[in-house]
């Protein structure tokens, strides 16, 4: 796929204007509050999977509404102190999987926290385990138009509450450093992961890459691709001006650039410039827009593969991801 995004130079200077509604930190504040009660952790139970080098517990923490949302929950085996945690969130239709498959945070020396995509999971990988329970809102089969024609009844207000108390849940599991949590995600993960970073204040430090909801309408505009797509879809069917302004309005309170605006921690972005699925544009509006509202003015890095698509750096952008995340353990 050729480049089809704004060139090089305008991305490194793109900043739209936020599209946000004036109640949106009003909304956050309620939504988290309502799902706030109780202790996060419902239960942790260790599980064999035959990883002589890892140990690994079968978790369930409160999410949305209290609802169960299960996670693998990971340490180095043999590992005595608390240790900085990792909390991963995955991709567009992806669960947790199974325990094994994502092993690279453990084997560099974290506690790993992997959240499964409740009422997700049937698309890639080797599925899910969280349903979800309020999914009886007008939309249409995917995720990313269940319950879009109002924010409250919206399938990304519960997934990103979940990926909020994921963090509260893995500061309540043993050996974890309360201190030194870090969020990281790819795709609907990156999306998550930020949206994260702009409603807790005091993570560690956060890992993006090619960020779901970013830039949503200026991404509706670009592409047909995968989750926008389907948005797309859904709407050419619903052709009345009054769908399309609810959709909108709706996008707007999970607008990734909103929460990157609010966000605190030191941030590290991956982008490939090729990206059909999720525009370049949108995560360079997030991150020249990072930070602006926190009043600490976080350190942040991009780095974009200019003939790379969704994969974006793959394994190379991983390997930097290590180092970074190192260094800001260290300058921390």
């Amino acid at each position: 796929m050729p480049a089809f995004d704004l060139p090089p130079a305008e991305l490194r200077h793109h900043r739209p204007a936020p599209d946000e509604p004036d109640d949106f930190d009003d909304f956050w504040r309620g939504t988290l509050a309502d799902s706030a009660a109780g202790d996060p952790l419902v239960s942790a139970h260790p599980v064999e999977t035959g990883l002589r080098l890892t140990r690994t517990w079968d978790v369930t923490f409160r999410g949305f509404g209290g609802d169960p949302v299960r996670a693998w929950f990971s340490r180095p085996a043999g590992a005595l102190r608390p240790l900085p945690a990792v909390v991963e969130y995955a991709g567009y239709g992806r669960g947790r999987g199974l325990p094994h498959e994502r092993l690279t945070w453990v084997a560099a020396g974290y506690a790993h926290l992997l959240m499964d995509n409740r009422g997700q999971g049937d698309r890639y990988g080797c599925g899910g385990d969280t349903p979800d329970p309020h999914t009886g809102a007008p939309g249409g089969p995917g995720p990313a138009v269940r319950g879009l024609l109002d924010p409250y009844s919206y399938h990304y207000r519960r997934l990103i509450t979940d990926a909020v108390r994921a963090v509260a849940a893995v500061r309540a599991l043993p050996g974890v450093d309360e201190g030194h949590v870090s969020a990281v995600g790819n795709s609907q993960g990156g999306g998550l992961a930020l949206a994260v970073a702009g409603l807790v204040p005091d993570l560690a430090a956060v890992l993006v890459s090619a960020p779901l909801l970013c830039g949503v309408r200026r991404a509706l505009d670009l592409t047909d691709a995968g989750p926008y797509g389907e948005i797309t879809a859904y709407l050419s069917v619903r052709r009345d001006d009054h769908a399309v302004q609810a959709a909108y309005r709706t996008l707007s309170y999970v607008e990734g650039v909103s929460f990157a605006r609010r966000a605190h921690a030191p941030a590290h972005f991956g982008v490939g410039l090729r990206d059909t699925v999720c525009p370049p544009s949108g995560a360079y509006a997030a991150f020249n827009r990072y930070g602006e509202l926190s009043g600490v003015k976080p350190p942040k890095e991009i780095h974009a593969y200019p003939f790379n698509g969704h994969e974006g750096g793959d394994a190379v952008h991983v390997r930097r991801q290590l180092g970074w995340l190192a260094g800001a353990r260290e300058t921390g």
